[in-house]
């Protein structure tokens, strides 16, 4: 399961530079499977669309961090727990109900993203 930022935010930016995966953005920031990974090429994201790992995407928040639910691993195979949920002073990175995944499935997310 990946994790998510709620609007209880205060964008403090304590989570971001703690994600091995740079998975997490400022607010209103693009994105990119490349960024921060060793992905090049075409990958295969969670819903089984296909998109080249140096796309730029749309923020998917514009007033808070957010976490890119593809690049999220919940720090499987690098730390005993989720690095933002623990330096997060006001516990605003939680469980996202809408990514169910097992631990198998993170550590090969993990590889996917770390070659």
């Amino acid at each position: 399961m990946a994790i998510k930022i709620t609007d209880e935010c205060i964008n403090c930016g304590a989570c971001e530079p703690e994600c091995p995966n740079n998975a997490i953005y400022e607010g209103g920031v693009e994105w990119a499977m490349a960024d921060g990974t060793t992905v090049k090429g075409d990958i295969t994201l969670l819903d089984g669309s296909v998109m080249d790992s140096d796309q730029r995407n749309p923020p998917i928040s514009s007033d808070i961090y957010y976490i890119v639910p593809n690049k999220c691993t919940e720090c499987q195979g690098f730390h005993e727990e989720p690095q933002c949920a623990a330096v997060c002073p006001v516990d605003c990175c939680v469980p996202d109900e809408m990514y169910q995944e097992t631990v198998e499935e993170l550590l090969a997310k993990k590889e996917k993203l770390h070659v």
